[in-house]
């Protein structure tokens, strides 16, 4: 569902009321945040989608690793989590059994237990989660807690969208696939952990996922009334992105994110077009993109290292202007 379809609708909902909920989706944060005492708090997500790749096994592993990575976006600890199936009546129950083995994998190395699920007959398959968390109330990483003169951190390299893209057409080169797959199926708990030592250090965080690099930065942007500023040389794109956007590997939701951010962003002369289009591109299983304070940036950026995790310094935060986004 496009962006702007969906910020329609939620508009018309009733709003409710309750103190308990310290995040809903009023920011468009990646997950919810429910108060139980005032040590202890609750995340909780949804997200389940179609094969991406042809081997179901790893579609499993990175469902589960997509699932899980919004409630290390909000610096949770996934604790249980309920499958989510959708499969044709008549669909090969070994490729069923390989998509549920890959997630139960990635389930098991997040020490998140799969409790239950539900599953429904569909034409279409599609495999995911509903996970739920525990925070402590005062260090959650909400969308609007960006500062002006914050550094702002890419843990992973974008470029899944226009390979998967690719693989759909049968044009992607098997090292593309490699590439892509290996960084979907990390988990974003190395990044998440590591930052944690760091307290009030990381002001925001989320992660990069269906709405684009940029469209996950508008919501932090809008959220927290400031804009944001990023440098194109300093991205990092899997192998074999840049062919495929130069190529025209462009899904559907890239061109949506493009046409909802509209005027809101500004690109610089000296942006290459593919590397725009890359920007704009829907990612499954994304980095982390973390808001830092300055004086902490240097030590962020160890840590992640030390984790393995890449630590792009991309843009950094700036006063509310117009536009909201712009990449030099």
């Amino acid at each position: 569902m496009s962006p702007a379809l969906l910020d329609r609708i939620l508009s018309r909902l009733p709003h409710q009321e309750d103190n308990r909920l310290l995040v809903g989706f009023a920011n468009k944060d990646d997950a919810a945040v429910f108060l139980i005492n005032e040590n202890l708090a609750l995340v909780q997500t949804a997200d389940f989608f179609t094969p991406i790749v042809d081997d179901p096994f790893s579609f499993g592993q990175i469902a589960a690793a997509n699932a899980l990575s919004d409630v290390y976006a909000m610096g949770g600890e996934p604790m249980t989590g309920l499958t989510l199936v959708c499969y044709p009546e008549n669909g090969d129950p070994d490729v069923l059994e390989q998509i549920l083995a890959g997630g139960m994998e990635k389930m098991m190395e997040a020490n998140c237990i799969v409790v239950g699920g539900h599953t429904v007959r569909d034409s279409e398959v599609k495999f995911g989660y509903a996970v739920t968390g525990t925070i402590n109330p005062t260090q959650v990483w909400s969308n609007d807690g960006v500062r002006p003169g914050d550094i702002l951190l890419l843990t992973k390299p974008l470029g899944t969208g226009v390979i998967a893209t690719a693989i759909r057409g049968g044009k992607a080169m098997p090292k593309w696939i490699e590439a892509a797959i290996g960084t979907m199926n990390r988990l974003n708990r190395d990044a998440a952990f590591a930052l944690k030592t760091l307290s009030r250090a990381v002001h925001s965080a989320t992660d990069i996922t269906g709405f684009g690099f940029l469209g996950h930065a508008w919501e932090l942007a809008t959220a927290s009334h400031v804009s944001l500023r990023f440098d194109h040389s300093k991205f990092e794109f899997l192998e074999g992105a840049l062919e495929c956007a130069r190529k025209g590997f462009l899904a559907g939701g890239l061109k949506k994110n493009r046409e909802f951010l509209g005027e809101c962003i500004r690109f610089a002369d000296a942006v290459p077009d593919d590397i725009q289009q890359i920007l704009f591109d829907p990612q499954t299983s994304g980095g982390l993109l973390f808001a830092v304070n300055p004086e902490s940036v240097d030590t962020a950026s160890k840590l992640l290292i030390e984790k393995e995790c890449s630590c792009m310094r991309v843009g950094e935060a700036t006063e509310h202007t117009s536009p909201l986004l712009e990449v030099i």
